[in-house]
């Protein structure tokens, strides 16, 4: 699908975009549906708006995938319950310490805490890893462990959790309800709504290429991210593992996904986007060119080797050698963008406004 306007029309759309003027659904939908001529111009909009609003930094923050165990049964991912053919990990309590004091000594200032939805790690696990870390490594801790209860939210917060993860994946409910079986988007909504209201720093995003997506549905997912003020957005297409009811579906939507990312940053301004593994899955330059379509943050893998091929969530998603080594390399990557990397907290830079939740 593309749009039939004018080239002064199309031009005065992403001129409206860039300077930030509020935009409209069926205009979210229209920069979406530009003709591929004008991708370029909207990726080098988005890169310009993103280094108004946070600069040429890339932000650096150490994943600890540390169960691949899952209670729920998605349609497209690889920890799904049925699939047999996975080899089951859970790392204990001082392998995840150890992992994080390698990222302390890194010098990467966050530590992402993720897995499947395992209740094997219950409420009061989760605080006891959260005080160890902030005792032992003072690193700002993300947790991105699935749908859980309002208390759950808040003994995590309070045990000193800073930020949580939780993408919402697709705002059309019916989507969402056929992709993950026995799952409600308005439960999910709710959890989001929660999250920020406690105060976390606040992470959200969707799956781009999604089978029965539109453009429309697409237009919504960035009016979530943008009606939840959330603080961190990631954005990545769909990649079918192959021992999942959709394997064999295409996924080389690459272009879009970056259309998606490049709107995400001129609609929510200074939030904080990554560029995603899974991009780099798609395309050997995929990250970098994410970078240079909005995005500001990096999350180099620094789950133990005997485990990291093992959260196997689609293909071909694990970079080679150690995290360290990756971070090495990317600087290099980032060096040849004209970006550096940068080993500070990196908060979204302006305070965020609770009140659309209430």
């Amino acid at each position: 699908m593309s749009i039939s306007k004018s080239p002064d029309q199309i031009d005065q759309l992403l001129i409206k975009a860039e300077t930030g003027n509020n935009l409209k659904r069926e205009e979210i939908i229209e920069l979406l549906a530009l003709p591929i001529s004008y991708t370029p111009q909207l990726l080098e909009a988005a890169d310009r708006v993103r280094k108004e609003q946070v600069g040429d930094e890339i932000f650096l923050r150490g994943i600890i995938e540390f169960s691949n165990t899952c209670e729920r049964n998605c349609l497209y991912c690889g920890l799904r319950k049925s699939n047999a053919n996975l080899s089951r990990y859970r790392m204990s309590e001082d392998e995840i310490i150890a992992t994080a004091n390698e990222i302390k000594k890194s010098g990467v200032p966050t530590v992402v805490l993720q897995s499947g939805e395992d209740s094997f790690f219950d409420t009061e696990m989760i605080c006891r890893l959260i005080e160890r870390i902030r005792r032992e490594t003072d690193l700002v801790i993300t947790l991105s462990i699935g749908e859980k209860s309002y208390a759950d939210y808040k003994s995590f917060q309070q045990a000193g959790a800073n930020r949580y993860l939780l993408k919402h994946e697709t705002a059309d409910a019916e989507i969402y309800k056929y992709l993950r079986p026995g799952c409600k988007w308005e439960d999910r909504l709710q959890s989001l709504k929660w999250i920020k209201g406690l105060g976390f720093e606040t992470g959200t995003g969707n799956i781009v290429g999604l089978p029965g997506q539109t453009l429309e549905t697409l237009a919504d997912d960035l009016l979530v991210m943008k009606l939840l003020n959330a603080d961190m957005l990631g954005i990545g297409p769909f990649i079918a593992h192959p021992d999942t009811p959709l394997a064999g579906i295409d996924h080389d939507d690459l272009e879009m996904t970056l259309r998606v990312l490049a709107v995400a940053r001129l609609l929510t301004r200074n939030t904080n986007i990554p560029a995603t593994t899974a991009l780099g899955t798609l395309h050997p330059q995929g990250r970098l060119l994410a970078l240079q379509a909005g995005a500001n943050v990096v999350m180099p893998d620094f789950t133990p080797e005997i485990y990291k091929s093992r959260y196997d969530i689609y293909p071909g998603r694990t970079d080679a050698g150690s995290a360290v080594e990756i971070i090495h390399k990317l600087e290099k990557d980032f060096q040849s963008i004209g970006r550096t990397l940068q080993y500070s907290i990196g908060h979204r830079l302006v305070k965020t406004d609770h009140s659309i939740l209430h």
